[in-house]
């Protein structure tokens, strides 16, 4: 009896050894996702929780992510490697003409998703830069009129409840603590608006509004799955639950793995 439970004692020992002696299986990523974003000055704070908790949401999802914080890397065979280009915060100039033309393709051939934040339609001329004629298109023929420099709360309304970016979200809710950019035109005669902001629940009132007011639109007549955000100054962003879905729902709903 005591050589059997000896054997048997033998054998778990052994089986253990080998489980812990094999090598970790690691998780082939579902997609990968590039995320192109500008360090530092006022959109930092926004930046580094946004990124934060895009890493938790990486190890969630199992997609792969890297970060990058300029554009000289850009061409189409880099591109190539990713199924998601994120562009937070990171302005529509200081691109090379080779980068431009590398995205342009990624966009217009629908070579992978896109979803860009506020920064993205800083659209004019800004740092002796031109502006980028197709990027404004992109966005909707629109170029960059004003903000509100000391950032307001606000109530965003969902106008297409059934589109994959506004899945589980309620019709209207608070968005803290953002500059809500103003454009020279309404963007919406060019695009398809997701969500508007009421600019009458202005907290603190301001005087810098638009009238109709898109916040969230996709451009179909692009072949890449894409989503604009305006919002995306302040780090309280990342405490709204709504703007966490949101942005979640937009990664996956452009890996296409949400529809």
């Amino acid at each position: 009896m005591k050589t059997k439970n000896l054997r048997i004692a033998i054998i778990a020992f052994l089986i253990l050894m080998l489980h812990l002696s094999a090598p970790a299986v690691t998780k082939v990523p579902k997609f990968k996702v590039l995320v192109l974003t500008e360090r530092g000055g006022g959109h930092e704070g926004f930046v580094a929780a946004a990124l934060s908790w895009m890493d938790t949401l990486a190890k969630k999802e199992n997609f792969g992510m890297k970060v990058i914080n300029d554009t000289k890397e850009i061409t189409s065979d880099y591109l190539s490697n990713y199924q998601v280009f994120v562009q937070l915060n990171f302005p529509p100039y200081t691109w090379s003409d080779a980068s431009k033309a590398a995205f342009e393709k990624y966009i217009e051939e629908g070579r992978g998703g896109w979803v860009g934040f506020h920064h993205a339609t800083l659209l004019g001329e800004f740092d002796g830069y031109a502006m980028w004629n197709w990027f404004s298109g992109f966005m909707g023929d629109i170029r960059f009129k004003n903000y509100i420099a000391e950032r307001a709360s606000a109530t965003v309304r969902v106008e297409m409840h059934k589109h994959p970016v506004m899945k589980a979200l309620p019709s209207s809710f608070t968005i803290p603590d953002d500059e809500w950019y103003t454009f020279n035109k309404n963007p919406r005669p060019n695009v398809r608006v997701l969500a508007n902001v009421d600019e009458s629940t202005y907290k603190p009132v301001s005087a810098i509004k638009m009238g109709d007011h898109p916040v969230i639109w996709i451009n179909e007549k692009m072949k890449a799955r894409n989503v604009y955000f305006l919002m995306g100054h302040h780090a309280n962003l990342l405490k709204s639950q709504e703007f966490k879905k949101m942005f979640g729902n937009a990664i996956l709903w452009a890996a296409g793995k949400l529809n």
